[in-house]
């Protein structure tokens, strides 16, 4: 015989309870009794029918505490878990609602919450609607409506807009994957700037496929911003939620995704007249600015007439002071050419003088004591040269040199007896 300790046992009936695909998605109706909040913000209360009584726990924040009240019949949504340590059995509420709301209220509360703990209703994630949007899809029943009037519309704003249709049925047992399935196509191959999902009004039955989990998560899923355009503006579904912008009904929708193009075209004639005035006042400015920096210019310009009377007259001025230097200039040089004509050896020989010069040195004799008797010598005249030798051919002035005749001039007579020889006779 097996023998089971108390936490083996604890753990098998917790396994077996909490294994059980009933007690984990269990709805139960009962009355509500012991109701008490801890400090912590838990609720703990029991349900009880005439028979029995089931033990209740709601952590803080789950939806429908605020509503319990002692004695009132409420319906709660949770499951069946087993607490080893107090070995007790409780239901884990996470929805409660009085009693007397229909099923499909208590499944959308239940949807609800458990598809915004996983951020799907987060408005962090919601996108803006493009301003302009070229193509605009539409998802919805092809024979309703719905697509008409949002066709209308568009047609009347922004007839600039082409508009898809991803057709599908809208209502029925079915619907819910369909319109998942249509949004989805029209996402990955439509090529839409935003997307409108919806259908007319009708009751929660008629608008159910919008709230079922499938749809919700195709609209998260999708890369396309999308709006939710489900029933008249008083009704809600699931849809709206996960939606990047809800709209009120399918018109304001298709209202919401484009502009108006009569408000563009008085927007884009007041800028224009704007602009055209402020251009007229920049142009109006920069000539007056212009004017003004002519004014200043034509003050600033120097005066031409003056400056071209001063240029004449430092031109006369120059043209003067040129003219006399130059005849001072004129006056030296011939001053210095009459010096040096004066100065010319060739002049003075012109003159009847003579130069003797030594043939054998070239130097010219100016003393009596660089030469002796019977010495050769040159002397030049004015028009070529005499050859001569030093001699005394005056006796009675008893000369110590004297000049002898040109062999060109006159042949040189042959010696008397009483010269001395080579001694030229004087002329």
């Amino acid at each position: 015989m097996a023998v089971y300790t108390v936490s083996q046992v604890s753990s098998h009936i917790k396994e077996s309870l909490e294994s059980d695909t009933l007690l984990m998605d269990l709805w139960v109706v009962g009355e509500v009794s012991g109701l008490r909040a801890s400090s912590a913000g838990h609720t703990y209360f029991s349900l009880k029918d005439r028979d029995s009584l089931l033990r209740c726990v709601m952590f803080r924040g789950m939806k429908g505490a605020e509503l319990l009240s002692e004695g009132d019949s409420v319906s709660a949504h949770g499951k069946i878990t087993f607490y080893t340590r107090g070995g007790t059995t409780d239901f884990m509420v996470d929805l409660a609602m009085p009693e007397g709301v229909g099923e499909l209220a208590l499944e959308l509360e239940r949807l609800k919450q458990k598809l915004a703990a996983e951020g799907l209703f987060e408005t962090s994630r919601k996108r803006q609607l493009p301003r302009f949007p070229k193509k605009v899809g539409v998802v919805t029943s092809p024979t309703g409506a719905v697509f008409h009037d949002i066709q209308n519309v568009l047609q009347r704003r922004y007839p600039l807009t082409e508009l898809v249709l991803s057709p599908t049925i809208v209502q029925g047992q079915d619907a819910g994957p369909k319109i998942a399935a249509a949004l989805e196509l029209l996402d990955r191959e439509g090529g839409c700037d935003v997307i409108i999902i919806g259908r007319g009004g009708g009751s929660l039955e008629d608008l159910w496929p919008f709230n079922e989990e499938v749809v919700a998560r195709a609209i998260y899923a999708c890369k396309t911003p999308v709006v939710s355009a489900v029933g008249h503006e008083t009704d809600e579904t699931i849809s709206d939620y996960v939606a990047d912008v809800r709209a009120p009904t399918p018109s304001a929708a298709a209202e919401l995704v484009v502009p108006d193009a009569q408000v563009l075209r008085r927007n884009l004639e007041m800028t224009a007249s704007m602009m055209f005035r402020i251009l007229t006042d920049q142009n109006s400015r920069r000539r007056s600015e212009v004017l003004a920096a002519a004014r200043r210019m034509e003050v600033s310009l120097p005066d031409t007439q003056t400056m071209r009377r001063r240029v004449d007259d430092v031109g006369r001025m120059v043209q003067s002071a040129s003219s006399r230097l130059l005849q001072e200039s004129r006056i030296q040089v011939e001053g210095l050419s009459l010096r040096l004509r004066a100065l010319d050896p060739i002049a003075t020989l012109g003159r009847g003088f003579s130069i003797v010069h030594l043939p054998h040195t070239g130097v010219v004799v100016s003393s009596t004591k660089q030469v002796e008797i019977g010495d050769a010598l040159e002397i030049s005249v004015a028009d070529g040269s005499l050859p001569a030798v030093a001699g005394d051919g005056i006796p009675d002035q008893k000369p110590k040199y004297t000049t002898a005749r040109s062999k060109e001039t006159r042949p040189r007579p042959k010696a008397r007896p009483n010269q001395p020889s080579g001694m030229a006779p004087l002329l």
